[in-house]
């Protein structure tokens, strides 16, 4: 239910309504849109206004419109069809090898017991372990781990911190899985969003949705998605957070993906100026964006830009802060300059480049993103 007890929309209603809003479309548009893929017009505003309320679910054969209209993969659509309340017992038993269910299942029941119960600070040190962990391990072990305590962590939702540590632990899930799948990712990021509204503390509804448009916005996948979290973390707050910094960088990606340089640049700018004000310190977590990191942000920016001036100062930048104990993160930053490499016409060794710094990087410190990149640059 929402703040004010009417019912929620479902998921799919609002994730439609996403979509459609990070294209710029009002309600109408929308209409007009699936009726020139379908070939007739037999879809209205007032129909789409019903799929968003809940009021009616849109039948397979506009399922498959509205999967091409907005530009993302029918299976985000299907998955937005379940039952909000049922997600975390589904990941259970599709987000892991099966051989774990059996683990997950007793978790779940001994939480239901009381055999055993968490307290609110050993959540709290959990999020700062997965934060911490996060920055050195590969994504199927985090999920591994994040799948089981989120079984847990799904028995004791019954005060508005177990919310907003739902929501941090679920914005880290979301990460381990690609982003470019157009399903799992994006789903998991908007039950983030929803259990931080839930807790209700504004700084952790922004940071949910400003890590999502980061995130996205740095793969390169669900951009549409990526443009509207953005949006809403910007909207929710002006003041300068990390939430902010992250919204604003991800609108950043969005924008230099989509072609405009120039509205990149001026994010960027924004978001050095937010980091001036709300910026961490040094702490090696998912959860903090040191010097180091908002520069790795800036440098995937510029190379994708072909900007070699802004690239060789915010790399150089990126490498002078950053620690030994992150190897992963230098990983990326010469594969920044592998694509730099491709984009000013060195096809074939900045592919050359990039390969040889992941390959450099031990396999077990691989990650979804880097994997992600190399398929970039090979595409470049």
């Amino acid at each position: 239910m929402s703040a004010n007890g009417t019912p929620d929309p479902p998921a799919l209603g609002c994730l439609i309504t996403d979509l459609r809003t990070s294209h710029g479309w009002s309600q109408s548009r929308l209409a007009t849109e699936l009726g020139q893929v379908a070939g007739h017009d037999t879809v209205n505003r007032e129909q789409v206004s019903r799929w968003e309320n809940g009021k009616r679910t849109p039948a397979a054969f506009w399922l498959r419109h509205l999967a091409t209209v907005l530009q993302v993969p029918i299976e985000i659509l299907e998955r937005a069809r379940v039952d909000r309340r049922n997600f975390l017992t589904a990941a259970a038993g599709t987000a892991i090898a099966p051989m774990v269910a059996s683990d997950l299942i007793e978790e779940g029941f001994a939480a239901a017991l009381g055999v055993k119960h968490p307290s609110v600070e050993d959540w709290e040190e959990a999020v700062e372990t997965y934060g911490r962990d996060y920055m050195t391990q590969g994504a199927a072990e985090i999920q591994k781990r994040l799948s089981a305590d989120l079984v847990v962590l799904q028995q004791q939702l019954d005060a508005p911190c177990m919310w907003a540590t739902a929501a941090k632990l679920a914005t880290l899930y979301a990460k381990t899985f690609p982003g470019s799948d157009g399903a799992k990712a994006v789903t998991w990021y908007r039950h983030a969003a929803t259990f931080a509204d839930r807790s209700g503390d504004e700084t952790t509804r922004v940071w949910v949705r400003g890590r999502a448009a980061i995130a996205l916005g740095y793969e390169g996948a669900a951009l549409g998605v990526a443009d509207t979290l953005a949006s809403q973390a910007l909207e929710m707050d002006d003041k300068p957070s990390l939430g902010r910094v992250n919204a604003v960088m991800g609108r950043a990606h969005v924008r230099a993906l989509r072609g405009d340089h120039q509205g990149a640049r001026s994010l960027i700018d924004e978001g050095r100026r937010a980091f001036d004000q709300a910026g961490s310190d040094d702490a090696e977590s998912d959860y903090a964006i040191p010097w180091w990191r908002f520069n790795v942000f800036a440098s995937l920016l510029a190379a994708r830009m072909g900007d070699e001036q802004l690239a060789d100062d915010v790399q150089t930048e990126a490498a002078r802060n950053l620690p030994e104990s992150l190897p992963r993160f230098k990983t990326h930053l010469e594969m920044h300059r592998g694509l730099m490499l491709t984009r000013v016409g060195d096809r074939d060794g900045g592919t050359a480049h990039a390969r040889a710094a992941l390959e450099e990087l031990p396999p077990e410190k691989h990650s979804l993103t880097l994997r992600m990149l190399m398929e970039e640059i090979e595409a470049a």
